[in-house]
């Protein structure tokens, strides 16, 4: 089938979302959109829509890109909902970092109407969404998957199949909590490092080849250290939504995890300091402020 007989929904178009959705409009297939913010749909070159319901009235493929699943479940099965106006046939793809268990939940009440979901956890960032480089951890049948991914490789290089329904969402959340706590880290070594006088772009090469090297210390701080916080990306609020959800799976699973809460008080810190709405990797400077008013760039002279 051809891009232009397939018609795509988009749901939530932020961020990553209208990112994404740019991506896919570049790739030839006509785009529904949908977001409270109705300026956006048409930012991302997306045909705006009212609401989710008609987004799943007008579509064959409906991709959600939303900020949690208490949101997702509200888009999918609220008043003006995705469940209302869908058909049999139909696929939802859900790019959300969601909890494994919601995204169970929908799998089954979507299914109930012949619809089928696919929970796509994506990893890579801002900067991944414009290049079209994201990697996707999926979760679902595999026919659903394949009927899909035509779609999902106009914005990503890398397709997973990571198992049955909630499995996508599942290997996002294990990802997520070895990016914040690699990150968590990091930005606590580096304020260690700035205030034990250390030059910072030498003591980074040092990590990068040695044993503490990690996504941090090669994409992050090499630009953190110049006074680029790459902002755009993950904000530390939505970090610490992830970490949670991280715990609470952990928890589900009976697995130990003594090193979770140190993780998660990093970035409730942050949001207490009030870098919570600024990207992630302002972690660093709530960690400076209380060890001294520490950053990490060269004062300007």
């Amino acid at each position: 089938m051809s891009a232009e007989a397939v018609r795509v929904g988009f749901v939530g178009l932020g961020n990553m979302g209208g990112r994404i959705t740019r991506r896919i409009v570049a790739g030839g297939y006509p785009v529904l959109g949908y977001d409270v913010d109705t300026a956006r749909a048409g930012e991302a070159g997306a045909t705006v829509a009212a609401s989710p319901a008609a987004v799943a009235e007008g579509s064959d493929v409906v991709l959600l890109s939303l900020p949690d699943s208490p949101v997702v479940e509200s888009v999918v099965l609220g008043d003006d909902g995705i469940l209302g106006a869908a058909r049999s046939g139909q696929v939802v793809v859900d790019l959300s970092t969601s909890s494994p268990s919601s995204t169970v939940e929908l799998h089954r009440r979507l299914a109930e109407n012949g619809v089928e979901l696919v929970d796509a956890g994506i990893s890579g960032g801002a900067a991944a969404a414009e290049q079209g480089s994201l990697t996707i951890m999926a979760g679902g049948s595999e026919a659903a998957l394949d009927r899909v991914r035509p779609v999902l490789d106009t914005f990503s290089a890398r397709v997973y199949r990571m198992g049955g329904s909630g499995a996508g969402h599942t290997a996002k959340l294990l990802n997520n909590f070895l990016n914040g706590i690699s990150l968590a880290a990091t930005a606590e070594v580096m304020v260690a490092a700035r205030k034990a006088g250390l030059e910072l772009h030498t003591f980074l090469d040092v990590l990068n080849s040695s044993s503490g090297v990690n996504f941090a210390t090669l994409n992050r701080f090499p630009r953190i250290v110049d006074g680029d916080y790459l902002e755009g990306g993950l904000t530390g609020d939505l970090m610490l939504k992830d970490l949670r959800l991280y715990a609470e799976l952990i928890r589900e699973l009976d697995v130990r995890t003594p090193t979770a809460a140190g993780c998660i008080e990093a970035f409730e810190l942050a949001a207490e300091l009030g870098y919570g709405d600024q990207i992630s990797n302002r972690v660093v400077d709530a960690i400076g402020d209380l060890s001294g008013g520490v950053r990490l760039q060269e004062p300007s002279t």
